[in-house]
């Protein structure tokens, strides 16, 4: 009984422990369409004006 507990509790922190290991000192590379740019305030991406 003891057991099943200590391995359901382990396979429920499982992804909470993977992602803050994944999200801490990465930078991801965003790419927009053809015409836009990555407005990094709004964090998206805007038609260029010309």
């Amino acid at each position: 009984m003891i057991r099943t507990v200590l391995t359901a509790l382990i396979l429920a922190a499982a992804p909470a422990v993977a992602s803050a290991e994944c999200s801490r000192g990465h930078q991801q590379a965003m790419t927009c369409a053809d015409g836009m740019v990555w407005d990094k305030d709004a964090k998206t991406c805007t038609a260029t004006t010309s």
